[in-house]
């Protein structure tokens, strides 16, 4: 248990302090989505593309593992559709709710944890499945968004989206490492060094951007749903996840990086999403932060589990 608080709690340490920063102003507003694309679209995708690249990619992907992943992310959207309509979730909220239950914060909380918990190596198998998740997260997030839907639906947003999910500089830059690493393709030292340069800014900058988005301010008017998508987020996902790695017959070291994914809090591109296919930014931005808070806590606890 002190092996998971010492490595889990700089994490939120530096999350917190992103958010201390923006009130001090050290981080201005204006300045977080500038740094938020630059680690979007440069840092973290440099970080992904070296560790994975280098690594043997027969040594590190495991087809059950990526099976035992996946399903759970499909069986909580069931379960949030159903909760959604037993609750009787407003039709503005219901696509929200859903995709804030499911999707996860890989690229930056769900790879950060990975990395200072189970070390190089198991950053480049999380880095993998992230690849795969992601494709199965949006793919889910535009469905829902887009099924419940209170205006008319467009053609237009849908190929935007399709763009997003194929242009995602997460997945293509894993893809890429995954090439890389398959055909055992050589990085030529000088752009090694470089990637190595970048890379080491991906995770600080990355932690401290999610604490300057944190927003609480409309958590208590959107408390129950987001408390609930939060409820299948950070504990129904991962406990689904350990049942059926256990199933599978995969052991804690193998699963490991599986179960970080799944227990990541609900990603901040949920709010982006909401607001362009009209659905509630306000409860995505009540959910992310509360979600992100909370995830310190369970993260501790699955992570503390004694597995036999």
């Amino acid at each position: 248990m002190l092996h998971v608080l010492y490595t889990i709690g700089p994490v939120f340490v530096i999350i917190l302090l992103g958010w201390r920063l923006r009130a001090w102003a050290f981080l201005p507003g204006l300045l977080i989505a500038p740094l938020n694309r630059m680690v979007y679209y440069l840092a973290i995708p440099a970080m992904i593309f070296r560790e994975v690249a280098q690594a043997s990619f027969h040594a590190h992907f495991q087809p059950v593992l990526l099976g035992g992943t996946l399903v759970p992310v499909a069986a909580v959207f069931v379960i949030a559709l159903g909760l959604g309509f037993l609750c009787s979730i407003q039709k503005k909220e219901f696509g929200t709710f859903l995709q804030s239950s499911f999707h996860g914060n890989l690229g930056y909380i769900g790879l950060a944890v990975a990395y200072y918990f189970l070390g190089k190596e198991g950053f480049t198998r999380a880095s993998i499945l992230a690849a795969f998740l992601m494709l199965l997260q949006n793919l889910l997030a535009v469905l829902a968004l887009q099924a419940f839907s209170p205006v008319e639906k467009s053609s237009h947003r849908l190929f935007f989206f399709a763009k997003r999910i194929i242009f995602n500089p997460v997945i293509l830059s894993a893809m890429a490492g995954i090439g890389f690493s398959f055909f055992q393709i050589p990085i030529p030292e000088p752009i090694d060094r470089m990637l190595a340069i970048i890379s080491g800014m991906a995770l600080p900058l990355a932690l401290l951007v999610i604490g300057a988005s944190l927003s609480f301010g409309l958590i208590k008017s959107h408390l129950l749903p987001a408390l609930g998508a939060g409820f299948l987020k950070l504990l129904v996902l991962p406990g689904l996840g350990i049942g059926l790695y256990h199933w599978l017959g995969l052991s804690p070291a193998q699963f490991l990086p599986g179960l970080i994914l799944l227990a990541s809090p609900t990603a901040t591109v949920t709010y982006v999403m909401a607001g362009e296919m009209d659905g509630s930014t306000e409860l995505a931005s009540a959910a992310v932060s509360m979600n992100t808070l909370l995830s310190a806590a369970t993260f501790v606890f699955w992570l503390g589990i004694r597995y036999h």
